[in-house]
């Protein structure tokens, strides 16, 4: 009897035994992945906004200091430019031409001419050269001919052709001045009561008696200037001197 008992005990507990108790586990393991999902998807929006915080922080330090190194090295705290050479001039000739002026008043006085003659000569090499000592003429920069329909040869500081010398001699500054004072004391004697522009036209014998007339004022001031008596605006530091006539 005792034995009947236990086994009816127990098949009775058995059958008591909910099947239910074993799925909990599952039930449970299903909420646990749930709540893993709706953290992660909480998490990553959370862990990337925090990310753009940093890096927008980290490029606005950058700036700052970007920004620091430029006030650093404001123009005020750099080293100053140094000034721009400025070529001394004289009537907007600078020093080569110049130094041409002295050697055409040098051959001048050294003929005996006046101030006066020595400023023409100076004149007619500004209208027909610029006080430069070129190698070429009108007809190389205007295709300009001779009355007779020939090319010109017109080089030096008097634009002289053949006819007034060697090609060296018209390239030498004071032997072409020397022709050029000799032809003035020969074609126009009465120079003296000539026009300036007038007395180089007779002269150099060109197509216009007036070509000479702009560059009175400036032949004035450049003799002014080199001799040693520069006029009112004109400074003489850093140009060539020569003696008067």
């Amino acid at each position: 009897m005792p034995s009947r008992t236990t086994a009816t005990t127990r098949r009775r507990s058995a059958r008591r035994s909910p099947p239910a108790r074993r799925r909990r586990p599952q039930r449970h393991a299903r909420r646990r992945g749930r709540r893993t999902g709706v953290a992660l998807a909480i998490a990553v929006p959370v862990i990337l906004f925090a990310a753009l915080l940093v890096g927008a922080a980290f490029l606005a330090g950058s700036f700052r200091m970007s920004w620091a190194d430029e006030i650093a090295l404001a123009p005020d705290d750099r080293a100053p430019a140094p000034p721009p050479i400025i070529e001394p001039a004289v009537a907007g000739y600078r020093f080569e031409q110049l130094t041409n002026a002295c050697t055409i008043l040098a051959a001048g006085r050294d003929l005996g001419f006046d101030a006066r003659d020595q400023t023409i000569a100076v004149m007619t090499a500004m209208g027909e050269s610029s006080l430069r000592n070129i190698d070429y003429g009108d007809w190389e920069t205007s295709g300009v001919t001779n009355p007779d329909g020939s090319r010109t040869t017109s080089i030096g500081l008097f634009q002289q052709q053949d006819s007034w010398g060697t090609r060296e001699a018209r390239l030498d500054p004071y032997t072409a001045a020397t022709v050029f004072y000799r032809a003035m004391a020969e074609r126009v004697p009465d120079r003296a009561a000539v026009e300036p522009t007038l007395v180089a036209h007779r002269t150099q014998i060109n197509s216009d008696p007036n070509h000479y007339a702009r560059y009175w004022d400036r032949a004035v001031r450049v003799v002014a200037a080199v001799t040693g008596y520069p006029l009112e605006g004109d400074r003489i530091d850093g140009i060539p001197h020569c003696p008067g006539a």
